[in-house]
């Protein structure tokens, strides 16, 4: 966990500084408002600030309110520190959006005690909000935070004039895992295969379960011809050894359709999950384990027989 004290006296944040080197923590001080806003307002925040309430130019109050209107997606949590001690100052505090409240001057032990109910406040947010934007089964994101990621990188790609390509990929044949070795053997190769989906990604590429045996993978930057490169390793990767599970071994290929922005010819996102589905669907068709990339030809294919 990373905290930022905001402290205007020099003494004060070597000294509080040093408590916090001696717990372990790692920590950034400065001894404005306005260095604060900026830290807290960049990319990778840090988690827990402990801000003075009286700092030259933007005070803490200023601060708080600054940072509680921002959606960054990870919850800053605040400790209130300053001299002013009475009933409303805390009210005042409190509803700018600290979370907690300690009169100066600080008590090292009831500083650290503090600290740890917010470090333990926000391990427990950050597990349920793993729990809402993740499978649960293969700890990959799930249909709506992936879709979601979607609707991002393909606004993103389209500002920045770089494409976007998707692989949307369906596991071969997994009724007869259920069916011959049964359901908890076949949740062990939906997480083997997941696991699998990402050997070959980048840092930045991004993969979810639509739900069943179905997988999207979205790659950034990358054109259709890269994007099918890549779709036909991770295919091998899947294909390459059984996947062992206590109630048996089941041999897993996946079958994969790719598409993506390149062309030229302006569609929503819906039209672009459809084109790969129907490149899904002729890797289906045409044998299984392989990948299709989406073409006119496949689209026409795929409107003569769905």
């Amino acid at each position: 966990m990373k905290i930022l004290l905001v402290e205007d006296s020099y003494i004060e944040r070597r000294k509080l500084g040093a408590f916090l080197d001696d717990w372990g923590f790692e920590h950034v001080g400065v001894g404005s408002g306005t260095e604060a806003v900026k830290l807290l307002e960049a990319p990778d925040p840090p988690n827990l600030a402990l801000l003075d309430w009286l700092l030259p130019g933007l005070d803490g109050i200023d601060v708080l309110r600054r940072i509680r209107k921002i959606d960054q997606g990870n919850y800053i949590y605040t400790i209130m520190l300053t001299a002013k001690s009475q009933k409303k100052d805390r009210m005042i505090a409190m509803e700018a959006g600290a979370d907690d409240y300690l009169s100066k001057p600080v008590d090292s032990g009831e500083l650290r005690s503090r600290i740890m109910v917010g470090k333990r406040i926000l391990e427990l947010q950050q597990s349920l909000r793993f729990a809402a934007t993740h499978d649960f089964l293969t700890n990959l994101l799930n249909r709506s935070e992936i879709l979601a990621a979607l609707d991002r990188e393909f606004a993103r790609g389209g500002r920045e004039g770089k494409p976007t390509t998707v692989i949307l990929a369906d596991i071969d044949h997994f009724k007869r895992v259920n069916d011959t070795l049964g359901h908890a053997a076949g949740d062990e190769v939906l997480k083997e295969v997941a696991r699998r989906l990402k050997l070959d990604l980048r840092p930045y590429d991004v993969v979810g379960r639509l739900g069943g045996e179905e997988f999207l993978i979205i790659l950034p930057g990358c054109s259709l011809t890269a994007g099918a490169r890549r779709a036909d390793s991770i295919r091998n990767l899947v294909g390459k050894d059984p996947v062992n599970t206590p109630f048996g071994t089941a041999s897993t290929t996946i079958s994969m359709g790719v598409t993506s922005t390149c062309s030229s010819r302006d569609r929503s996102v819906e039209e672009f999950l459809r084109e790969a589905d129907l490149s899904l669907y002729a890797a289906k068709k045409n044998g299984r384990n392989r990948v299709e990339i989406f073409t006119a030809a496949s689209k026409a294919a795929a409107a003569g027989e769905i």
